[in-house]
């Protein structure tokens, strides 16, 4: 039987994914640890907690990816763009890129920094969504989530 005891902690599970904006790693540990002491309550929480976790994990891995490909490009722009002194010319940091290579990682840079932004705000709105289907006693499930728990 789905209490409003029950849903209510399915719900906080989901928003304490938003602790990410008090503490690094906020958005992963909370629900991990309201899920781990509540996921034996009921099958409702055990599935919201399990669907909170997997979006989190997968948002980091998403995230780190972007930045894993985008980090390197928009270095080698700017560096390739630099004038260091003279006495620096030891290490250069020349790649043989022209003014337009540099352009397009500085803009590969820019639109790839956007789609993390993106993934930011759609991050908030999924938890908040899922944070209603909860307190209504709706099952949800995470867009773009790679399924680690099951």
């Amino acid at each position: 039987m789905l209490t409003k005891h029950h849903k209510n902690l399915a719900a906080i599970i989901h928003l304490s994914a938003l602790s990410k904006f008090i503490f690094p790693l906020g958005n992963l540990i909370m629900p991990l640890i309201f899920w781990t002491i509540n996921k034996d309550k009921s099958d409702f929480i055990d599935n919201h907690g399990k669907q909170a976790i997997n979006f989190q994990l997968s948002i980091l891995i998403y995230t780190i990816i972007i930045g894993c490909l985008t980090i390197p490009l928009f270095l080698f722009g700017i560096l390739n763009s630099v004038s260091f002194p003279e006495f620096w010319h030891t290490y250069d940091f020349d790649f043989h890129l022209s003014r337009h290579d540099n352009f397009n990682f500085i803009i590969v840079s820019i639109l790839a920094g956007l789609l993390v932004m993106a993934a930011f705000v759609l991050e908030i709105v999924f938890i908040i969504i899922a944070t209603g289907k909860a307190n209504k006693g709706e099952p949800y499930k995470y867009p773009i989530t790679i399924n680690f728990l099951k």
